[in-house]
């Protein structure tokens, strides 16, 4: 390997390094000012706190990096709680009927949403944010007020605990690293995962070569769509209920984990692992606030807002110096 393709590569993995030291600072910094803090129990607690947003992060990369945005996330995840809640609850389902039909949902939501964006060429933008309001619509359809989840299938999923010494992770962190690893070797093992990167890269060049976009975009959408509704299926385990205000400003926080994890908004470059690295920084700037104790909750978006803003002028002169 030549000196430019070596110094074009370190470029193109700047914004990971940034993002890992980024993490490693933070936690570093925390274990200084506050007693408790260097714990392997608090880095696990980030997990367990944010497995739902990790999947949905999961499915945000994939289709950020085709170039596209994915607005309807967090109300596919409301609607995922409000449906498996309604019906466990309301009308006696068991879950084991109830979780495939809510991922089945999301898919099929994700599905025709990628399908229009791509056969009537309209921007991902508008087309996710019609679903976003479309999906928050249907939870109000169904109750404006939260519904409890005291089916036993449910709370023990919420109450389990998996050992790890004298640690402990919740099912929902085993559910979400799956889906991670699920995710890494599509991406980088299989024929999709190029012919997303490739799409990202030029979807014009992707088109000459031949490749298939349409049903690369469609499966990518459906991908964001599972992602989601699944995210729904650990958050209706964390909180036991389904509520239409759940998961408000989600869609922000995926794409910000995505975004602080080095994947390029333009597409063709980024990774799973910054990914799972940037939703670790935004746990653990909640944390960092909570041991603080004095500050609001608000300096979380405050902190998220700052670092966005770095991130995205960082991604701006890298590809800018690759033209």
């Amino acid at each position: 390997m030549n000196a430019n393709a070596l110094l074009t590569r370190v470029r193109g993995q700047l914004p990971l390094l940034v993002t890992s030291v980024l993490l490693v600072s933070m936690f570093t910094v925390g274990s200084v000012q506050y007693d408790g803090f260097f714990s392997g129990q608090v880095l696990l607690n980030l997990l367990i706190d944010n497995a739902f947003l990790l999947v949905v992060a999961v499915g945000m990369t994939f289709v950020v990096l085709t170039g596209g945005i994915d607005l309807s996330v967090g109300a596919v995840v409301a609607l995922s709680t409000m449906v498996s809640a309604w019906l466990v609850e309301r009308h006696g389902w068991p879950p084991l009927l109830v979780i495939p039909l809510v991922l089945l949902m999301g898919t099929a939501a994700g599905w025709v949403m990628g399908w229009v964006i791509h056969t009537f060429e309209i921007q991902p933008f508008i087309v996710t944010l019609a679903g976003m309001f479309l999906a928050r619509g249907l939870c109000y359809t169904i109750s404006i007020e939260s519904i409890s989840i005291t089916d036993p299938s449910y709370t023990a999923m919420a109450q389990t605990r998996i050992p790890l010494g004298d640690l402990f992770v919740s099912p929902s962190v085993l559910i979400a690293l799956l889906v991670l690893a699920a995710g890494f070797v599509v991406l980088h093992y299989t024929r999709l995962g190029r012919n997303v990167y490739a799409i990202g890269g030029s979807e014009q060049s992707a088109l000459l070569m031949g490749l298939p976009v349409g049903r690369t975009k469609t499966t990518v959408y459906a991908i964001s769509g599972f992602c989601s509704a699944l995210g729904g299926v650990l958050l209706t385990f964390y909180m036991l209920s389904g509520y239409g205000l759940h998961a408000v400003g989600l869609e922000l926080d995926a794409i910000a984990a995505v975004v602080i994890g080095g994947t390029l908004l333009t597409g063709g470059s980024g990774y799973l692992l910054g990914t799972l690295l940037g939703v670790l920084v935004l746990g653990l700037i909640q944390t960092v606030i909570s041991f603080q104790g004095t500050l609001s909750s608000w300096w979380t978006r405050i902190v998220i807002g700052g670092l966005l803003f770095v991130f995205i002028v960082l991604q701006r002169l890298i590809t800018a110096r690759r033209r």
